[in-house]
């Protein structure tokens, strides 16, 4: 069996064998820009904004802001979405050693792919006309016979999604009962496998697929999972499969998502290390990782051996149509007394409100809640049933603001979102910043191709320090805020789904 080429993915410092890799300790999180590249890809100058680490003066920013953002306006909406993406800046290595190069590993149209006309008509009615920039390098890989492994470096946006349900319903032989699935996909959290199943179903619309949850509570002691498609967490998957409600022996490919932030979080990383024997050796394995630390080149190794690499420079994330503010803020009870005042700004469309703890969430909508407005919370602890229920009210739109956890930082699209506010900034036990996390925060706007605007509330130096080290990071402009909210409120409204 040939080994993983890691040279595509490797850090030029890092030379730690995997067997040295304690797996018990999180790895840390240099951020883009700040280390070496896990690619030797080149990042275009017209994609760097220029960093902004001290506050404009406030009646420059106030007076020029209204022609400044109806000028962004006319910028194509694109924000993380893959667009942005130029063929150079996608990176493949293949176990084979062919020329990833060669037209055989690349298409331009669905149609090239030999997909079932029932596949086509499900991916039209999504309106995916055809495919990304990443697609088209991605697919041929996935789609390919025989089948082989695939560890893809991917962001949110990128259409990482869409591509490995596709995959999935490719590899499905509708013949066979779905008693025992044919497919599977682990993930991190319970609210990125409900958007999984959903858009399993609406991409497999025209086709007899049935796709199961393995999450908490979604089956009772003895009822047996029975799907095509199964998409679970996996603590919960294992803990079916040892009752033997959940078969895992006709599955033909695995999915892991997420593998940097499972492997981040208690035990998921060892529990999807042990769900990997349950499946049959030949099925295809697909592993997607937003970074490559050395325990996720260990995890990815023995979880995806013989893999081709796709792959994308850190400093590539793109963030270039999500308007980013700050509001300075002398104290909590301040910073508490601002974001109230902003709630006719955050119901223009939807809007996700961050906080760093579990506490504040629950204090702060408390808070919220009893100056008159209506916001919901999403954090861990909420049982299986309270969190399915907050989540499908805000993608119906009957809950406006959601206050949230990093819990919804990854992975989790809602269209309607066009306000991100990061009431905490994200940081590390170390208290230092958490940046990996910002960019995806901020990223639940300025999806599908659309604009969006983020908010940063600073209350400390140390918070203004954060900010400063994040948007060095990354090349980002951050400005701060008019002190006319009508001229946030009608950006928000141009930008309204």
């Amino acid at each position: 069996m040939s080994s993983i080429a890691w040279d595509a993915l490797d850090d030029e410092d890092d030379d730690i064998p995997f067997a040295d890799v304690d797996e018990g300790i999180p790895a840390p999180r240099p951020p883009p820009g700040m280390a070496p590249a896990l690619v030797p890809v080149p990042v275009p100058a017209q994609h760097a904004a220029p960093a902004t680490t001290a506050a404009p003066d406030a009646a420059d920013a106030s007076a020029n802001a209204p022609d400044a953002l109806d000028n962004d306006m006319h910028l194509e909406p694109t924000g993380l979405h893959e667009t942005f993406f130029d063929k150079d800046e996608i990176v493949v290595t293949l176990a084979n050693r062919d020329d990833p190069n060669s037209p055989l590993y690349s298409v331009s149209r669905f149609e090239d792919l030999g997909l079932t006309p029932e596949l086509l008509r499900g991916l039209y009615g999504m309106n995916f006309t055809k495919p990304s920039k990443i697609q088209e390098r991605a697919l041929p890989l996935l789609l390919r016979d025989p089948p082989t492994n695939l560890i893809a470096q991917s962001q949110s946006g990128t259409g990482k999604t869409a591509a490995f349900t596709l995959t999935m319903l490719s590899r499905i032989d509708w013949s066979i009962a779905p008693s025992k699935p044919q497919a599977l996909c682990l993930v991190n959290t319970r609210e990125l496998a409900v958007q999984i199943e959903d858009v399993v179903k609406h991409m497999g619309v025209h086709t007899p697929v049935q796709v199961a949850m393995a999450v908490k509570d979604a089956h009772g002691r003895g009822q047996k999972v029975v799907g095509h498609v199964v998409v679970g967490t996996p603590g919960t998957v294992l803990e079916l499969a040892r009752r033997r409600q959940l078969d895992l022996s006709r599955v033909k490919v695995l999915v892991l998502d997420e593998a940097d932030t499972m492997l981040d979080a208690q035990n998921l990383g060892e529990q999807a290390g042990r769900v990997r024997p349950l499946v049959p050796p030949t099925a295809q394995v697909l592993l997607f990782s937003a970074t490559f630390p050395n325990k996720v080149k260990a995890f990815a190794a023995s979880f995806a051996p013989s893999a081709n690499l796709l792959s994308l420079a850190p400093q590539d994330i793109k963030v270039d149509a999500i308007r980013q503010f700050f509001i300075r803020v002398p104290t909590r009870v301040a910073k508490f007394d601002t974001l109230s005042d902003l709630y006719g700004l955050l119901t223009v469309g939807q809007s996700i409100i961050f906080v760093h703890t579990r506490a504040t969430a629950v204090d702060l909508t408390a808070r919220m809640q009893a100056e008159g407005h209506q916001v919901a919370v999403l954090t861990g602890e909420l049982t299986p049933a309270q969190r399915d229920r907050v989540m499908a009210e805000f993608r119906s739109g009957s809950a406006k603001v959601l206050i949230a956890t990093n819990v919804l930082s990854r992975g989790i699209d809602v269209p309607q979102v066009n306000l991100v506010v990061n009431y905490d900034l994200p940081m590390d036990e170390n208290r230092e910043p958490d940046f990996e996390a910002y960019v995806h925060r901020i990223g639940r706007t300025g999806r599908f191709g659309r604009a969006g605007v983020a908010i940063n509330l600073i209350d400390s130096g140390h918070a203004l320090k954060m900010q400063q080290q994040i948007t060095a990071a990354y090349g980002m402009a951050v400005t701060e805020m008019p002190r006319d909210y009508d001229v946030m409120e009608r950006l928000l409204r141009q930008i309204r789904v």
